[in-house]
Formats: C-alpha cells, structure tokens, sequence
C-alpha cells in the first residue's frame, strides 16, 4: 500500500499509509462489532475516509451501517475473487454518509461468506482478501469485522491487516477469550502474517462501579501491560440505541453518547498513529 503525505500539527511532516486493522474476539457477545462502529463513527467524525469490510457472516456492521444495495457484490464474491472489478463493485457508501461515496464505505457481509470459513485453509485463500484490499484506493483506514472464531475468515482478515485489536469484556470467559485471541495472533506472525502486529486489547462495556470489572481490569493489566488499551469502553445504553437507529453514536443526543464518542476517539488516534512515521525526507513519492 502506498505512502502519502500529511501533517500533524506542531510535529511536522509524517508519512502515512492506508492502515488495515481488524478487530477480533474469540468470544462472541463481547461487542466486537460495536467497537467496529463506533471506530467508524469517530473516522466519519472526523473526516478520514474509511472502509468497513464486513467478514462476519451474520452481517451485523453491514445492517448497523444502513446498507441497502442488493445488487452490489459481498464479500464472499472478494474471497473468491478478488479482481480489481470485484472489489469496485463490492465497495458501497455506508447510509451515515447519505449516499456519499468515499468518506465511509462498507464491503458488504452476507451469510455466503460462512462458505469459506473451511478449517483447513490453503495460503492461497488466506491472501485473497488482502489481494483485494491492495486495490481499494482512497482509504487512510480500513476497519474488518471478524468473526467471534480463529477459522479462515478471521485468519484471511489478519493476514489482510497491519495491526490486530482484540475486544474483550470484563468477565473471566472474555478474558481468557482476550489470552487465546493475542496468542493465536501471535502464531499467524510466525507464519502467513509477518507484518501483523497486535494493536491492542479494547475492554467493552466497562462499569467502574461493578467491582468484579475493576478486577478483570487489573488482570487483563497484569497478565498483558501495555496492549490493555485506554480508555475502557463504558456500558452505556445509548450505544445500542444509537445502532439500534442505524445513527454513528457521534451524532445520538446526550451526555453518555458524548462519553462513548470520546472514548472511541481516543482509540482511533492511536490506530491512526500506528500508520505514520516520521518523513526521512522533504520529497515524498505520492500514489
């Protein structure tokens, strides 16, 4: 993917490149795709155009994000082939945008995708969506949402992705979950993956009252330091309203949709850091 060229305020001149990240759990009901949302509502926020490849076969982001093109390709047609014409007519504006092509657009799932989440993959499947990522053109970030399990079609959008985040809840199952999730990716690094690195581990649905959370905090903080990213996702009904609404939580009413917006914010910064560097020099090549 190619590098371009932008400018942060007070640090001068970076570098950045299209980053791929998915966001994983092997545990479903953690609130993966909810992450995946409010990731994508804090990039429309703030005006970086942004691609959502819906991998998951029940299609959740695809129905939250207000998609209705029945005639577009999905991404199952991707995973079987994944041509430049293939990915151009797969990619359709999300309804948050109005219609509006390029600012936030999805890669449709559909229930077809399940047909390739064989469990013994070959190399050659687990490169296709990359294939067909290295030809999505305009994006400063693409977000993939796995499924809740280490078959093909996770491990296809791992290896299609810079950075890896792992969504948890605090809860003894979800954080042996967490365990499982950094090690298997791990491993992908030490096979079809080399330049996959895990971003971090995003705890959803926090309750600073509850004291069993504040618990599983410290643990998911002793057993993995750093990778436990801040802040923790507060649990706070207006998320799931506002996705009930088919609306980015950016734009839902409230003091408590303020609180979600900014914790997303903060996480998508540090995405967005994760795929700059600082320029080596005056002249850049721009794609």
């Amino acid at each position: 993917m190619r590098w371009g060229r932008t400018r942060t305020a007070g640090a001068g001149e970076y570098l950045w490149h299209v980053i791929v990240v998915s966001v994983c759990s092997l545990k479903g009901g953690v609130g993966k795709t909810s992450v995946v949302l409010g990731l994508a509502s804090a990039a429309l926020a703030k005006g970086v155009p942004t691609l959502v490849v819906d991998l998951d076969p029940q299609a959740d982001a695809t129905m939250a994000l207000a998609v209705d093109e029945p005639d577009a390709n999905v991404v199952a047609d991707i995973l079987s082939n994944p041509r430049r014409k293939t990915i151009r007519n797969a990619i359709v504006p999300s309804g948050w945008t109005d219609g509006e092509p390029g600012q936030l657009d999805v890669v449709q799932g559909s229930q077809a995708s399940a047909v390739h989440d064989a469990p013994r993959p070959t190399d050659r499947a687990l490169a296709r969506l990359g294939q067909a990522l290295d030809r999505a053109e305009g994006y400063r970030l693409v977000l993939v949402d796995c499924p809740p399990s280490f078959g093909t079609l996770t491990r296809s959008g791992l290896v299609a992705s810079h950075r890896a985040m792992v969504v948890t809840e605090p809860a003894l199952f979800s954080v042996t979950a967490a365990d499982r999730a950094l090690r298997a990716i791990d491993a992908l690094r030490r096979s079809n993956a080399p330049q996959l690195q895990p971003l971090g581990v995003v705890v959803n649905r926090y309750r600073d009252r509850s004291p069993e959370h504040r618990y599983r905090v410290n643990e998911l903080s002793e057993m993995f330091g750093p990778l436990v990213l801040t802040p923790a996702v507060p649990e706070r009904s207006a998320l799931q309203q506002a996705q009930g609404a088919s609306m980015p939580v950016h734009r839902w009413p409230g003091p408590a949709a303020e609180e979600l917006g900014g914790a997303f914010d903060a996480h998508l910064a540090r995405v967005l850091r994760a795929g700059t560097r600082p320029a080596a020099r005056r002249t850049v090549a721009r794609g």
